[in-house]
């Protein structure tokens, strides 16, 4: 394998074959040009080498020629009651007015030290911050300018699909913060949400540009939400039925503000039913199922999961398990079960995220799901690391190393606590 030192990459230019980080890590295809923010992010990282059993091609990147086609996710049948969704086109935007630059997905380096794990999860949490901060963008400047535009809104959500599919296990050990409780919870929460849909989607085998419209549908889902009297929704005092009943009227609201601008059927009904349930007794049409939309469907859990496991101003934040379990137990059958199941089948019953007491007393977080079985996923051991000095992962079963208990969020820190001492 030929070693190609950083500094002598230049943009716009090909390699005749894939390009690897430590000799592992696939960084470039041979059909994708290097760029200006990879040769950065790289020195960021102060990598100094890449990897290449071919060499760099002399020409370089001739733009018009490279193939803009979406690729497809394969799919696959989850179950017979995988919802099915329409495909609907999308529209074109005359003039489209740019909100925020396009976040560009930077892939996460294997790095072989001690710190590989919390190194990774510090990128991940950084470009998680930026997707954040773009949705942020996106509701202030429809709040100012009354502007959407679709096609960068879509741009980033592909993006977003990207990111969650490469670092899933990453993503998800995300864990919300303190601005669940004040006004920037729509935010969190439709950035949150989103993580959430997005996984869903991909459990479900969703091609990618339905991933895309979940995606969209899910960021915009809460849009209604500040055309109301923020008191209405930030309040932790009892709701009068007159109050209640405007809340009622965001999904309407944003569903309006998104068929202004021309944004595909799917996606309209997608933010307008996500409050529907499975029993008819949702709102704002008490639809039943399957008169929802196969995207509202997937919002209403992903939404759900969300708002469990986060903190608000009127209470604390659920355990990732406790979520679980809530939404497995169905009450009144609300949610679609195949979407329960997709959850569960990325998540896992003790969700990625949570942190446990294994049967020999130890401490772990689980970091992977078991895809043959929910109930035993993947778990790091805290303070622990393998003969290659990487923390320690190991598998749970039932008749093996087995999670006894899952840690709340203070009994965790203080684990963490006595742990480190």
């Amino acid at each position: 394998m030929n070693s190609f030192d950083v500094s002598s990459l230049k943009e716009n230019t090909f390699f005749t074959a894939e390009v690897v980080l430590d000799k592992t890590f696939l960084l470039l295809a041979n059909s994708i040009p290097v760029t200006k923010s990879l040769i950065d992010a790289l020195n960021d990282w102060e990598f100094k080498k890449v990897y290449s059993d071919g060499n760099i091609r002399t020409e370089t990147a001739n733009f018009d020629s490279v193939s803009t086609s979406t690729e497809k996710i394969p799919v696959e049948n989850v179950s017979e009651s995988k919802p099915q969704i329409q495909t609907i086109a999308k529209p074109v935007i005359e003039d489209p007015k740019p909100v925020t630059p396009k976040i560009e997905p930077v892939e996460i380096p294997s790095i072989a030290e001690d710190s590989a794990e919390n190194s990774r999860l510090t990128v991940v949490q950084n470009l998680y911050n930026e997707y954040l901060s773009h949705i942020s963008n996106i509701y202030t400047h429809y709040a100012t300018h009354k502007e959407l535009n679709i096609d960068e809104i879509s741009n980033t959500v592909k993006d977003l699909c990207s990111f969650v599919r490469e670092h899933r296990r990453y993503v998800l050990r995300i864990q919300p913060n303190q601005d669940g409780k004040n006004k920037n919870f729509l935010i969190n929460h439709s950035m949150r949400s989103t993580v959430l849909a997005i996984t869903i989607g991909l459990q479900l085998k969703l091609p990618l540009e339905k991933l895309i419209e979940l995606g969209v549908a899910c960021i915009l889902h809460e849009l209604g939400q500040i055309r109301l009297p923020p008191q209405l929704y930030l309040t932790d005092r009892k709701l009068t039925q007159s109050e209640k009943n405007e809340i009622y009227t965001h999904p309407i609201i944003s569903y309006n503000i998104l068929k202004e601008f021309n944004f595909p059927l799917s996606i309209c009904l997608g933010v307008l039913e996500h409050h529907e349930k499975e029993n008819g007794k949702g709102y704002p049409r008490h639809l039943a199922g399957a008169s929802i939309s196969p995207y509202a469907k997937i919002i209403a859990v992903a939404c759900s999961f969300e708002a469990i496991t986060s903190p608000r101003h009127y209470k604390e934040a659920n355990s990732s398990y406790e979520a679980m379990v809530e939404l497995l137990k169905n009450e009144g059958k609300q949610y679609d079960e195949t979407v329960i199941k997709a959850l569960l089948f990325s998540l896992s019953l003790f969700p990625i995220g949570a942190y446990v007491t294994l049967s020999d007393g130890k401490i772990a977080q689980v970091t992977d799901v078991n895809p043959e079985n929910p109930k035993n996923p993947i778990v790091q051991i805290i303070n622990e690391t393998d003969e290659n000095g990487e923390p320690k992962t190991v598998a749970t079963s039932d008749n093996g190393l087995r999670i006894v208990r899952v840690l709340n969020k203070q009994q965790a820190a203080e684990a963490l606590s006595n742990l480190n001492k």
